[in-house]
């Protein structure tokens, strides 16, 4: 299962400097977005088991607060939180974290209690919203109930060594940060352009969760909530609320998805793409990329309509070792047809695009190369080896 996780550093190194966004007007229609921005204990809690459990990843960024907070509790716990992390990348589960924040974002996640109680019952107070959700997996889930008592024991342990005032003291100032990113966020009307880009509706509330302990990730949970930095700036957010919403930007189990897989499944570089990148990046399965990467080729269209996109040539060499060749074979594509001003139903768009050839590895390598900035026989790996 592919995770849909992106980097704070990546970001914050791509981040152009904010432009102004597109406001509204006397003749402009109302915008369709609404933004909900709040903290959370519980999720905050399931993002400090990454530094608790020693990983490279998260000590550069926590590494004083899992000194501080980790002696706090016994040793047979800190064991077996390290433990229980390895197990579930072993298990194909993921990054522990991360994906614990999928399962428990369908109960109530604003405490260490919450997450016990779900813990001790989560067949009541998780399985349903799980299942029911595009994050579905039961492979996951079985793994998670195996796991669940040990992760019971994790949350009473951290609540007994006092997290929940651990963390207060952390994020003095976190209130203001809602209240200013709720204001600076009111500007843009990301929800309109979803639906005219990609002709479908979407729920016009986009929900923001602001962390102290999620660096390096953000974090695509169930519905339309997203998880972030409380520190990242608002053209940061924008553009994660732009790429979050649009997953799947296509049904991936429709005919235009599948006519588009089985055509991009004879292209020899991008078939090189999905088995030869890191894996640490995800998308390892064409179906995994084809879903990022029409949906990155869209949320560029709209960053840049809205005044925080990127120059798509940076963004897509530097992020994920330059894996996103589609992305930027379909943003080049889209751009072409004017997408921004004329939008459609982009599943209509995807089916026509293998009608009529364009996704033919040499059009849709020349058209990769020119908004990449690469030679089509150099589009990836960046350095041959």
């Amino acid at each position: 299962m592919d995770r849909r996780l992106f980097l704070a550093a990546a970001l914050a190194g791509l981040a152009a400097p904010p432009l102004a966004p597109i406001r509204a007007n006397a003749e402009s229609p109302p915008s369709r977005t609404r933004w909900k921005v709040r903290a959370s204990e519980g999720f905050d809690a399931l993002a400090f088991l990454g530094p608790l459990a020693g990983g490279e990843l998260y000590l550069r960024y926590y590494e004083a607060d899992a000194d501080a907070f980790a002696p706090r509790l016994p040793a047979a716990i800190r064991a077996d939180i390290a433990a229980l992390w390895q197990e579930a990348e072993t298990a194909g589960f993921g990054l522990l974290g991360p994906v614990l924040s999928v399962l428990y974002s369908g109960g109530d996640d604003s405490s260490l209690a919450s997450l016990i109680a779900a813990s001790a019952d989560p067949e009541t107070l998780l399985l349903p919203a799980y299942r029911a959700s595009n994050n579905w997996d039961e492979k996951d889930w079985r793994w998670f109930l195996s796991a669940a008592p040990r992760l019971k024991a994790v949350f009473e342990a951290m609540a007994d060594a006092g997290f929940a005032a651990f963390r207060a003291e952390r994020t003095a100032g976190l209130d203001a940060r809602i209240a200013e990113l709720g204001r600076d966020l009111a500007a843009y009307d990301v929800i309109s352009l979803h639906e005219k880009l990609t002709g479908r509706s979407f729920d016009p509330q986009i929900e923001v969760v602001l962390l102290q302990f999620c660096k390096p990730h953000g974090i695509k949970v169930q519905g339309q909530t997203f998880l972030q930095a409380a520190d990242w700036n608002t053209a940061i957010t924008v553009r994660n609320a732009a790429h979050e919403m649009l997953h799947p930007p296509v049904p991936m189990d429709g005919a235009a998805a599948k006519a588009a897989l089985a055509l991009l499944e004879k292209d020899a570089l991008v078939m090189r793409v999905v088995r030869e990148h890191d894996p640490k990046w995800g998308y390892t399965t064409l179906d995994g990329l084809l879903n990022e990467d029409l949906a990155q080729a869209l949320d560029q269209l709209i960053g840049e309509a809205l005044g925080v996109g990127r120059n798509p040539a940076d963004r897509w060499r530097q992020s994920d070792d330059g894996i996103h060749v589609l992305a930027g074979a379909f943003y080049g594509m889209l751009r072409d047809d004017k997408w921004i001003e004329t939008g459609g139903s982009i599943e209509n768009w995807l089916a026509r695009a293998v009608d009529s050839g364009r996704l033919a590895p040499a059009r849709l390598h020349a058209i990769a190369a020119r908004v990449l900035e690469r030679p089509a026989d150099r589009l990836w790996p960046l350095i041959a080896p």
